[in-house]
């Protein structure tokens, strides 16, 4: 079993900045490959980043490359994902998951066996 726990959301006007964390206690962290997702109101829950197990790989969805940033701390077990230049698109509540999936298989929410209860991130124009 592995907990996680998001924090860090908040609301913040477009061009800002915030940087979400997540917490991970159970087993061993550094097996995990970590992602993060987003919901909106009224849409599925959609891929954002993904980061492999010892880090060495990131992957971003076209929407937030170039301006999120994911990142891992595997002697902290947290994982981070640093949101700059936000838009109110990016308004949703942000969740973490963690898994030993395939990293063909990282876009699929279906894929992670492990989830936080999200962090709600509000950007207004």
């Amino acid at each position: 079993q592995v907990q996680l726990v998001e924090s860090g959301g908040g609301s913040v006007q477009a061009g800002g900045s915030l940087r979400l964390s997540c917490a991970a206690s159970g087993r061993t962290f550094s097996w995990y490959i970590m992602g993060w997702f987003r919901q909106a109101p009224g849409k599925e829950r959609e891929f954002v980043a993904a980061i492999r197990s010892s880090g060495g790989s990131t992957y971003y969805s076209d929407s937030v490359k170039g301006r999120f940033t994911i990142s891992r701390d595997n002697a902290k077990n947290t994982v981070y994902l640093q949101l700059n230049s936000l838009k109110p698109e990016d308004t949703a509540v942000y969740y973490c998951a963690a898994d030993r999936t395939n990293w063909q298989e990282i876009k699929r929410a279906s894929r992670y066996g492990y989830w936080g209860q999200g962090t709600q991130v509000t950007v207004s124009s």
